[in-house]
Parts: structure tokens; C-alpha cells; sequence
């Protein structure tokens, strides 16, 4: 047979092959996506094993080999270099003291002081503090616009009311770059009883989100600690004087601003920069002829970890049930190929790290796409679907979307029509109003595509009282309602893969 005619040959077969995959009815494969299987993955994402999957802990490390070994079994391809795996660049940082004497005496933060600077790492040692009187008061301050403070450790004053002068003052002796100042605040005290009440989560963030508020902060401003008067009493001692006496001769302008208490300062403190793991989980299926178009399915498989007093949140809802329900979808897909009805369009299943930190595994991705975002044509986005929110304990088939009409009326209508013919489901869209107290809208990886003007659909079963504490585990989770609403993905998904045009953003709505 001549060159061109087994072209055309070929050509004609993979017409009729696509013509019949669009006629096939996906019904046989959504049922794929079942209850037993289901169970049998979420009772391993929400087990104790995976400690509640906090990013950068070995937990969530667990729950990604899983999802990629699971990946690998429906015979998904790795694509970030033959693997699973897009590592995501994340870092902690905070600001902290490493030690702080004054004399002989040692200060504890967030026990005897409040400190506040941006400064990367800085060791101060002194012999000495100059007293600059009380700098909020404005009766002194032509007085202390004499003298030279910069380079130095500087004792403040700071009792009487924040008055627009006692702003004004306190802002040129930061303009003075000064070393170090240290303030005398009576509303430290209080300040510093709430923080030790205060749980303190850990701060993560995309790392060159971190480089770049570091390149940002000046490297001359002044870092303020303050100190409660009972801590000042201490630093004074040396002086002679308590901080009454002190406060009294300053304001009867019987001492003089540059009055220099001799003892040994010694500090050490600024930024820490902590690298911290993370990865998104993709396992990519090939389209046929439009191949090179992309649809996301995406859930985040990481949660808010182990409670202080070792409560472990295992997050069988928020958002074990998202991630079970991409698996099952990428089965249902994974079968349908096998039996020669692939997607026209190409699929990537993601499962996102950080979206409990800041929706940081889905930001990274669209900075850094494995796949171009201009051929990417949707995200479906699934984030909680196994329990029911109070307002529907009466009417259980429910689904809240979110987001299907806010760039493409096309997507809105195709998840409707899937909706009519297959699952039925009640679909709820009170989170999509604009005027959502609770900005839902915001609070998924879904809108990192949206500010890319990728249409998308959120997918939630709403707010419970078990929300973001350990009770949310899995023998409360509704097994036939998480399949259903994920059915309701699938089926949504096999329309925007194996119709002929993608779905157009013709609506900005907000």
C-alpha cells in the first residue's frame, strides 16, 4: 500500500476512534468510583499513621508516597522528570532571640520583653545605654534633637499617652538609627500575658516569596524591644535610680537626655530561615487528538498535623475525602482508557501540598507549571466532600459549587447539564455569592488558577463543627455522598476532555 494512503488510513481510524469515544457513555466507568474502594483509601490518608499530614512533617511526606503509588498502579505517567513528585520550595521564618543580658542579668522574650525588627541576623554587645529621657513626652523634644544616637543603644521612656508629638518623637529617633532601642512600656505587660497564652503555629511560606520581603527590609532600620516597667526596674538598678525617680526628674528637666548608664549589653537575634520539604503529587494521563489541551483535577492531601497536647487532626474530611475522590476519578478515568476510550484531552490528577499554610502547593504550580497554563482549559478542585454541613441535615444530597460561573457561563452549564443527566445532586451556591461573609471563594487551591483567568469549580460539602479539629475522622464521613459528589466531578470532567472546544472565560465576575 502506497505512503499515503496508510496515512490516510491511519488518519480515518483515529477519527472513527475519537468520533466513538464521544459517543460512549461514561455511566459504566463513573460506577467504578465506589464506596469499598473509596473507604479502603481514605481509612490509610486519615489514619494516625500519617500524623494529620502537616506540610513538612513526615506525615504529609506518607500521604505523598501513597498518592503516588497509587498513581502508579492506574498507570498514570510521572511527568517532573519520571517522577511523581514537584518538589515545592518552602521555608519557615521567624524572628527570634538567641540570648539577652543586660549586666549580669539574662531577659527572656515573650516573658520579659516584646521585640519587633525584620533584621537577618545581628549580635550587639555594648558597655553601655544611653538614657534619652521619656521621647514620647514632647515637652523634651527640642532636647533631644541634640543629641547623637546613632550607632547606639538607647533607653526610652515611653509612659505617657501616644500623642501626635510623642509619634513625632519616637519616629525621629528611629530616623536617627540608633543600634537598638529599648522602650519602657506599661502596656508590654499585658501584651506579653496574652502571648503566652497564644498558640504559635508555624509560619510557612514559598521560599522566594521569603527572598524577596528579605531583599525588601532595610538593613539599617532600628529593632525596638519592649520592656515592661518591672523589667525595666531591673535594667535600671545599676543607675541608682527606680524608673519613678527617673521619670520625675526627666519630666522636672532635672536630668540631662544624655545621661549613660554603664553596663554590659548583650544581644544576639533577626530572621531564621528554616527550609522546610514540600511536594505536589501528579500523575498525568495523555489525550489523543487534542493532547496538548490540559484539564486539573486537584485536592490538597496535607492538614494541620498534631495539636499541643498531642491530638492528632486527621483530616478524614478536610481534605482525606478530596484526595479520595481525585483517586477514584483517575480510576474511573484509568479504566475507560484501558478500554480504549482515553480522553481526547490530556488530564493531570495533582494532589497539593501547603493549602492549609497559605494554598502554597497550588501557588507554586501555576508560578512554576509543569504543563503551559495558557493550554490549560479548567480546574475542578475538590475540598471536602464526605460530611454534611448543618443548614442540610434534612436534604443530604447536596453538593456547594463554587466559582463555575465566575470566568466561563460554558463550564457552568456543562457542570449543570452533567448534574440533570447523571448524579442529580443539589447543588448549593450560596459560597459563590460575591458578598460571602466567609470568602470560600478565596480559601482553595482552586483560586490560584482562577487568578489566572483558568476557569474553575470548587467543590465543598460546607462548614461542620468538626472542622479543623480532631474530630474530624473518618467514621463520620458519608461514604455514598462522597462517591456520588465525586461522580459528579467525573462526570463534569469526561464532557470538558472529549468535547470539541474548550470552555471560553467570557465572564469576570468576583
Amino acid at each position: 500500500m502506497p505512503i499515503n494512503s496508510i496515512q490516510l488510513g491511519l488518519t480515518l481510524s483515529l477519527v472513527i476512534r475519537f468520533c466513538f469515544a464521544q459517543q460512549v457513555a461514561p455511566t459504566a466507568y463513573a460506577e467504578t468510583i465506589d464506596t469499598l474502594s473509596a473507604r479502603k483509601h481514605l481509612e490509610i490518608i486519615a489514619s494516625d499513621a500519617f500524623e494529620g499530614r502537616e506540610t513538612g512533617k513526615p506525615g504529609a511526606d506518607k500521604a505523598a508516597e501513597y498518592i503516588a503509588a497509587q498513581f502508579r498502579l492506574l498507570g498514570l505517567e510521572a511527568p517532573v522528570n519520571q517522577t511523581y513528585f514537584q518538589p515545592v520550595k518552602l521555608a519557615s521564618q521567624h524572628f527570634s532571640v538567641d540570648y539577652f543580658t543586660i549586666g549580669n542579668q539574662e531577659f527572656l522574650a515573650d516573658k520579659d520583653f516584646l521585640i519587633i525588627g525584620q533584621k537577618s541576623r545581628q549580635i550587639v554587645d555594648t558597655d553601655e545605654i544611653l538614657f534619652i529621657g521619656a521621647g514620647i513626652n514632647h515637652k523634651r523634644f527640642d532636647d533631644l534633637k541634640q543629641l547623637s544616637i546613632k550607632d547606639k543603644v538607647v533607653l526610652l521612656l515611653n509612659e505617657g499617652e501616644l500623642s501626635n508629638n510623642g509619634g513625632k518623637c519616637l519616629s525621629y529617633i528611629l530616623r536617627q538609627r540608633p543600634k537598638l532601642v529599648l522602650t519602657v512600656s506599661s502596656v508590654a505587660d499585658s501584651l506579653l500575658k496574652q502571648l503566652q497564652k497564644t498558640t504559635h503555629a508555624e509560619v510557612i511560606k514559598l521560599s522566594e516569596d521569603i527572598q524577596r520581603i528579605n531583599t525588601n527590609v532595610s538593613p539599617t532600620a532600628p529593632t525596638v524591644i519592649y520592656l515592661p516597667p518591672r523589667v525595666a526596674n531591673r535594667l535600671l538598678k545599676p543607675s541608682g535610680y527606680t524608673l519613678q525617680q527617673l521619670t520625675a526628674k526627666i519630666n522636672a528637666r532635672r536630668t540631662p537626655l544624655n545621661f549613660t548608664i554603664a553596663t554590659a549589653v548583650h544581644i544576639a537575634f533577626g530572621r531564621k530561615t528554616v527550609p522546610i520539604k514540600g511536594q505536589n503529587v501528579l500523575g498525568y494521563m495523555e489525550g489523543t487528538d487534542k493532547k496538548a489541551e490540559l484539564l486539573i483535577i486537584t485536592a490538597h492531601y496535607d492538614h494541620i498535623g498534631v495539636n499541643p497536647d498531642g491530638k492528632i487532626n486527621n483530616g478524614a474530611d478536610d481534605d482525606g475525602s478530596g484526595v479520595t475522590g481525585v483517586l477514584e476519578i483517575a480510576k474511573a478515568f484509568a479504566k475507560a482508557k484501558q478500554d480504549g476510550h482515553g480522553p481526547r484531552r490530556s488530564i493531570l490528577f495533582m494532589t497539593v501540598t501547603g493549602e492549609e499554610k497559605g494554598l502554597l502547593g497550588s501557588n507554586y504550580y501555576t508560578r512554576h507549571p509543569v504543563f503551559p497554563l495558557a493550554y490549560t482549559i479548567a480546574n475542578l478542585n475538590i475540598d471536602m466532600i464526605g460530611r454534611i454541613d448543618p443548614p442540610h441535615q434534612s436534604k443530604v444530597d447536596y453538593v456547594y459549587l463554587v466559582g463555575s460561573d465566575k470566568l466561563s457561563s460554558i463550564l457552568h452549564t456543562i457542570s449543570e447539564t452533567a448534574n440533570q443527566n447523571y448524579t442529580k445532586l443539589s447543588l448549593d451556591y450560596t459560597y459563590n455569592d460575591p458578598n460571602d461573609p466567609e470568602k470560600i471563594y478565596y480559601r482553595s487551591d482552586h483560586y490560584n488558577f482562577a487568578k489566572h483567568k483558568i476557569p474553575v469549580i470548587f467543590y465543598f460539602n460546607g462548614i461542620h463543627e468538626d472542622y479543623h479539629s480532631p474530630g474530624d475522622t473518618i467514621d463520620k464521613i458519608n461514604f455514598r455522598l462522597l462517591t456520588e459528589r465525586a461522580k459528579l466531578v467525573f462526570y463534569t470532567a469526561w464532557d470538558l476532555v472529549n468535547r470539541n472546544d474548550r470552555p471560553i472565560v467570557d465572564s469576570n465576575k468576583k
